[in-house]
C-alpha cells in the first residue's frame, strides 16, 4: 500500500497538476485573450471558431495526454532538453499542422511562442519539484 502511495505522489499527481496547469494556461491564452484573433479570422473563412463544451473537453484530453508525454520526457532528458523537445511536439507540431489547413491565424504567433514556451517550462517544473 506504501509504493502505491508513494507512485501515486511522484507521477499521478504531477500529471493531474500538470493537466489543470496547461489547461488553465491553455483556456487563459486563447478563450480570453486572443480570442478576438481566433474568431476574426474564422469568420474570414466563413467559419464559427469552435468554443463549446466539446471543443473544451477534446482540449482537456489534450492537457492530460500532453502532460503524460512531458512526464515520460522528463523522465529520460534533463530539464532544459525536455522543456525544448516538449514544446516542439505539442506546439509546433500543432501549428505546422493549423497552419497547413489555413486555421492558424499567423498574428497570434507574436503572443503564443512565449507563452507556450512559459506553459511548457511551467509544466516540467512542476514534474521536476513533484515527481523527482
Amino acid at each position: 500500500m506504501r509504493s502505491i502511495n508513494i507512485r501515486m505522489k511522484k507521477t499521478v499527481l504531477p500529471i493531474l497538476v500538470s493537466t489543470v496547469w496547461i489547461s488553465i494556461s491553455e483556456f487563459a491564452r486563447n478563450e480570453t485573450f486572443l480570442k478576438p484573433y481566433w474568431t476574426e479570422h474564422y469568420a474570414s473563412l466563413g467559419l464559427e471558431f469552435p468554443s463549446d463544451p466539446a471543443n473544451g473537453a477534446a482540449w482537456g484530453l489534450w492537457a492530460l495526454l500532453f502532460s503524460i508525454g512531458i512526464y515520460i520526457l522528463s523522465k529520460r532528458f534533463s530539464f532544459w532538453e525536455t522543456v525544448g523537445v516538449a514544446w516542439l511536439m505539442g506546439f509546433v507540431l500543432m501549428w505546422v499542422v493549423t497552419g497547413n489547413m489555413m486555421v492558424l491565424p499567423f498574428a497570434i504567433l507574436w503572443y503564443a511562442v512565449p507563452l507556450s514556451v512559459l506553459e511548457v517550462f511551467l509544466s516540467v517544473l512542476i514534474f521536476k519539484k513533484m515527481g523527482q
